[in-house]
């Protein structure tokens, strides 16, 4: 057995194997064999899905990195163009694993994939359409030495195709349930510009403490696309957890490149699993205080993304959303049995503005 960083990991034919999280190992995998002293400090985990116009240009960022103790491990979800083709060959430099899926099973399961075969203290998610700067790595890290009370970190997301607005500054979380990038469509010049507590972090440029990810179960994978990093930011939030936004971290972000942004994808999966997060994570009392508001922005969308001509989407999500509410309940009981933070000290930390939501969305949605 080989001990790293605080995490417990086995050498078993030739392959590395967690022991110490909930995640089983997988089988099947390509995969570099690591002895005590090249076990990477950070995990570079990267899920990649049809991903082929933008999967190399993301790997050749991590040839650049000024921090070099990581390995990237490559979760595929079952793609079909070929996007894995000669990339051990042509990236030999790197510590690469690669995990191939026979299909797709969602962003939640496979980044819970990756962090099963992960033996780093830290966990970097990246999204294959996000493009690192060189000192990426080196600035996340930093950030973990310089803040300890901090255990998950968020970048600072520049868009890729217009790089005088921002893609994101951390999450923001609001009492009605719905969630946003901080600083979305805003300019770059004076916006995001300090480090700041933050509720959660974006999961398309994250790193998370791995005992932490473990600890708190990972990504909820029912949830299958959107939603799940709220969620589980959340989860270490009513776990007593900190997030901390890194503006020197710096990623330019595509953004929904393989589902797009305003697609029927993305209204299904983001409004039924914001539903699931309110039921699941608000602690009481603020889910009796906050349900109506809750209740009412939902409807208050649905009759928007009606009119869009989304409503066949929209009412599946809030329909399917209703069934889950069982499992839902049931993972609340769990998961409010480990809360170490006062509902008052929570609420410090979300918006709750009336029209923050809504301001939000119309910034968002605004068509250039």
């Amino acid at each position: 057995m080989i001990l790293v960083h605080g995490t417990s990991c086995l050498v078993k034919n030739g392959r590395i194997q967690n022991i110490d999280g909930q995640f089983p190992p997988v089988e099947n995998s390509i995969i570099t064999t690591y002895t005590m002293q090249s076990l990477p400090f950070v995990s570079v985990i990267i899920v990649t899905w049809n991903s082929k116009k933008h999967l190399s240009i993301c790997m050749d960022h991590f040839l650049t990195q000024t921090f070099q103790d990581f390995e990237v491990i490559l979760v595929d979800n079952g793609s079909e163009d070929h996007a894995l083709d000669a990339l051990q060959e042509k990236y030999t430099p790197l510590r690469l694993q690669v995990e191939r899926l026979d299909s797709n099973l969602g962003f939640a399961v496979a980044n819970n994939i990756g962090a099963s075969l992960a033996c780093g203290k830290w966990l970097a998610l990246l999204n294959a359409d996000a493009l690192p700067e060189p000192d990426w790595l080196e600035k996340l890290v930093r950030a973990t030495e310089e803040n300890p009370e901090f255990s998950f970190f968020s970048s600072r997301q520049i868009q890729a195709n217009d790089r005088h607005l921002l893609d994101g500054a951390g999450d923001a979380y609001h009492v009605s349930g719905l969630a946003w990038r901080r600083y979305y469509n805003r300019p770059t010049d004076h916006l995001g510009l300090q480090p700041a507590a933050v509720f959660s972090a974006c999961g398309a440029a994250a790193l998370y403490l791995r005992e932490d990810f473990l600890q708190a179960g990972g990504f909820d994978e029912d949830y299958f696309s959107y939603f799940e990093d709220v969620d589980l930011g959340f989860r270490l939030r009513l776990m007593g957890k900190r997030c901390l936004y890194v503006p020197q971290a710096v990623v330019y972000h595509i953004g929904s490149a393989s589902t797009g942004k305003r697609g029927d994808f993305s209204v299904y999966y983001g409004y039924r699993n914001m539903i699931w997060t309110f039921v699941k994570d608000m602690p009481s009392p603020l889910l009796w205080l906050y349900l109506p508001l809750h209740l009412g922005t939902v409807l208050f969308f649905a009759m928007y993304l009606t009119i869009r001509g989304q409503g066949k989407a929209i009412w599946h999500a809030i329909l399917d959303a209703y069934r889950g509410l069982p499992k839902s309940i049931a993972k609340r009981q769990t998961i409010q049995q480990n809360l170490k933070i006062k509902p008052a000290d929570l609420l410090q930390v979300m918006s709750s503005g009336l029209l923050d939501p809504y301001m939000e969305f119309i910034r968002r949605n605004r068509r250039k």
